[in-house]
């Protein structure tokens, strides 16, 4: 039987206008009062997603920046930060191109340089980045770093951003593409698939007794740490190919569907 369920937000829990499906608060009621915890896993920020989910902050268990965190009944129950170092190479690095917006995510704020800001720039950023502090360098920064994103305002992240960060940082630390227009480090051997062991391990729930949904190759780890691993139909090739089940779109209520198979075929 399943008793957790995590997943993805953006392309995979909200549509494409960052909505909730119509349904969800009756099926989330309906979740609890067979004993499942459901857990939103994103790349945002955990006060980010508080923001989405406020009626829920006791409830849910938050996977937050890409798997660096994970939050349950407001405490943190695990966290694998990177060193100040590694960050500080990460972010000099980004440095080099014009059309880049760093953001360094700390525990307690997101960062981004104050001359970067763009009125544009700043509605997307916020959308994942709820508490966020403009600074005039990183090196003012007083917090410890859970991970460095790179947004790519070109939108061409998986043909020039991705590959760059990933040849020069990969392996020492871990670069994840979120999208084509978001780029994740962090410390290495760290994702949302090692954060759903650490949960598993946690509250000791077998793979089995989990499932989970998402659209892009951040997704993989998750997906691979759980029995039941839906792809939505919007979702990457490669997470539909390695994916034990297919739900509809985001735009679908594709997860809620999910779910709903779940419970028909008796695993809920």
């Amino acid at each position: 039987m399943i008793k957790i369920i995590f997943s993805d937000m953006d392309g995979t829990l909200l549509d494409d206008h960052s909505r909730l499906p119509a349904d969800f608060d009756a099926l989330m009621l309906e979740l609890k009062a067979r004993g499942v915890i459901f857990a939103p896993a994103s790349g945002r920020q955990y006060f980010s997603l508080l923001r989405s989910f406020p009626k829920y902050r006791d409830e849910f268990l938050f996977v937050a920046e890409n798997g660096t965190l994970v939050m349950h009944h407001d405490k943190e129950i695990f966290s694998k930060p990177m060193t100040r170092a590694d960050a500080d190479a990460v972010l000099d690095f980004a440095a080099q191109w014009d059309d880049i917006f760093a953001v360094f995510c700390g525990k307690r704020s997101a960062y981004y340089l104050a001359s970067k800001a763009d009125p544009n720039l700043m509605l997307e950023f916020e959308k994942y980045f709820t508490k966020n502090t403009a600074v005039e360098s990183f090196a003012d920064v007083d917090d410890e770093p859970l991970k460095i994103s790179v947004f790519d305002i070109t939108a061409r992240a998986a043909q020039t951003t991705y590959p760059a960060l990933h040849a020069r940082f990969n392996g020492p630390l871990q670069v994840d593409l979120s999208s084509n227009q978001w780029v994740d480090v962090m410390s290495a051997g760290v994702s949302k698939g090692v954060a759903v062991q650490n949960v598993q391990r946690l509250l000791n729930i077998k793979p089995d007794e989990c499932a989970a949904f998402g659209d892009y190759l951040n997704d993989v780890t998750m997906l691979k740490s759980v029995g039941a691993g839906f792809a939505m139909a919007n979702a990457h090739p490669d997470l539909k190919a390695l994916a034990r089940f297919e739900t509809s779109s985001n735009n679908e209520a594709g997860v809620l569907a999910g779910i709903r198979k779940l419970i028909d075929e008796g695993l809920i």
